[in-house]
């Protein structure tokens, strides 16, 4: 009998695959997140006296975007990835091909349709949302983008259900540095060379989404070429029967993304409840003109955006990561492990997300005034913006556990519990809060969202809650040790670099990251909960640094 050729790697550990895969996409994440921050100084600087409200339409453009891609893709890359985690846990190699191949045909419709409705549908979405006439040519150049990207999230999906999530990370930063460089090419062309018209600079800046996903798709195409060698040998030695219903695997797959589409357009829902909701109520009871309302939605929402979603970034990597690992070992029925995966994905939430918000929140002021200008209340709501991240992000983790045991149900009934009290909190909050009434109602949301996860995740799981709670009040004492070392050389140092200059904050802001950052690496390493939570490997980095 021949030997069977098997491509697989030696086997990894979950905890391993785990910190490995968060690893890639979580440089895939921050790094393409970063490069979506960094652009905006030229940029917001070249829009001149028009930053903010180019910033405002930009962002309304790509919330509503941000849903048609959502219902596009179908939520297909995670549900494509939880299907062929859960059949090639069981060796049937054949379906997962099968259903790839499949899927790639049924995006490539949906993205012609989707790209259509949303051509069509601009006007009316924009006016709707306070935009007028300066918004439609945005979001008509965003629609251009979908027809590409539902085919693009197929593959993503699919090393993402393998575990490989290098291609699906350097194809984020790849789609993310194409992006950046034509629509600050185009912008400093229109603005400095051309007609000065901020209207254009906007639709151009927009349209870079199209020009960023062909660059990510090719890269996509790359690293497939390769693994479809590996699929190829996988299939042949596929354990299922003949005669399998791949339109009928393709409709149960579809089923199980329709949650998908809720759940990960729940932040963008989110966002449309404020757009569409921030401008009539405070114009009911103030006398703020339509210009003074996009500026200050720019100060609560825009703004903030752009610097949070790097720390939310983080909890997507991890949810994505742990998705598969969760629904293989549900597959298997080890309930042993799926209770250690759901322990330690909560774990690591805590032990990146507690140092990484509260490190932003220390540099409010000079994250504030390097990115846009100095002022005081754009910074004090991003303060309250970070903090508001922090339920955003235990909301994508907990929510993507909960459909990767296959409570789906669950997932989204929960969901629509926070974001009625979201709709009926909205109003109240925004009179009492003005500006800062959006983010509070959205915490308050969310957080009900997260009591309901969390608690079906226990009663379906059994996780070591008890575990889970005493190491992350361990990791908040040390974020707070952090914080106040953060704070000190704050002080110390912005006695000669100027939080209101530029360049002065940026130094500032390099060197307390660095004395927080070195601080909470120390404490992590020396407690040994890196070890726990990110593995052996972290023994050898703390004999490096000569931690004893």
């Amino acid at each position: 009998m021949e030997k069977q050729i098997n491509p697989q790697k030696p086997e990894l550990t979950n905890e391993e695959k785990m910190a490995h895969g968060s690893a890639w996409l979580t440089a895939g994440n921050i790094g393409s997140r970063l490069l979506g921050v960094i652009y905006v100084i030229p940029w917001y600087y070249w829009l001149g006296e028009n930053a903010d409200a180019s910033n405002t339409l930009f962002n309304m453009g790509y919330n509503i975007y941000a849903l048609f891609i959502m219902i596009s893709t179908a939520g297909i890359p995670a549900a494509i990835a939880k299907q062929i985690a859960f059949h090639n846990s069981r060796g049937e190699y054949r379906t997962s091909k099968r259903l790839f191949y499949r899927s790639i045909q049924v995006m490539l419709v949906f993205g012609v349709i989707s790209a259509i409705i949303m051509y069509l549908a601009s006007p009316a979405l924009s006016y709707g949302a306070g935009g007028g006439d300066e918004l439609v040519p945005a979001m008509r150049s965003l629609s251009v983008a979908i027809l590409v990207i539902p085919f693009m999230s197929v593959f993503r999906g699919y090393f993402q259900g393998t575990q490989n999530m290098a291609p699906y990370a350097i194809s984020q930063l790849v789609e993310q540095f194409a992006r950046v460089i034509f629509m600050l090419s185009a912008t400093f062309m229109i603005m400095k060379m051309g007609s000065g018209d901020y209207v254009a600079a906007v639709t151009q800046s927009t349209f870079a989404a199209f020009i960023g996903a062909l660059a990510g798709i090719g890269v996509l195409l790359y690293y497939f070429k390769k693994e479809k060698i590996k699929m190829d040998i996988l299939a042949e030695q596929s354990q299922e029967e003949e005669g399998l219903n791949t339109a009928t695997l393709l409709i149960r797959t579809i089923k199980e993304a329709v949650p998908f589409i809720i759940i990960g357009a729940g932040i963008t829902i989110y966002k449309l409840v404020d757009q569409y909701t921030f401008i009539r109520t405070m114009s009911s009871f103030t006398n703020y003109t339509n210009k003074q309302l996009m500026s200050l939605m720019a100060l609560f929402s825009g703004n903030p955006d752009k610097l949070t979603m790097v720390v939310i970034g983080l909890s997507t990597a991890m949810a994505l990561v742990g998705l598969p690992l969760i629904t293989e070992s549900y597959a298997k029925g080890d309930r042993v492990g799926l209770a250690k995966l759901v322990s330690n994905n909560l774990q690591l939430y805590s032990f990146v997300m507690f140092p990484a918000t509260f490190g932003m929140i220390i540099l409010a002021y000079p994250l504030n005034t390097l990115f846009y200008v100095p002022n005081a209340l754009g910074a004090r709501l991003l303060i309250v913006a970070c903090l508001s991240g922090l339920v955003l992000g235990l909301f994508m983790i907990s929510a993507t556990m909960l459909q990767g045991i296959y409570e789906n149900t669950s997932a989204v009934v929960f969901f629509g519990i926070g974001l009625i009290v979201k709709i009926v909190t909205q109003p109240i909050f925004i009179r009492l809060l003005e500006s800062y009434g959006p983010l509070v109602s959205t915490s308050i949301g969310l957080g009900v969202t997260c009591y309901f996860n969390l608690r079906k995740l226990h009663q379906k799981t059994g996780f070591n809650h008890v575990l889970v709670l005493r190491r992350s009040l361990l990791i908040f004492l040390m974020t707070m040790v952090m914080f106040l070392l953060t704070a000190l050389t704050k002080g110390v140092f912005g006695l000669w670099l100027s939080q209101e200059r530029k360049v002065q904050s940026f130094f500032l802001i390099l060197i307390v990251a660095a004395v927080g950052g070195f601080a909470y690496i120390y404490m992590a390493l020396k407690v040994r909960l890196a070890d726990k939570l990110l593995g052996a490997r972290m023994q050898q980095l703390r004999q490096k640094l000569h931690i004893k």
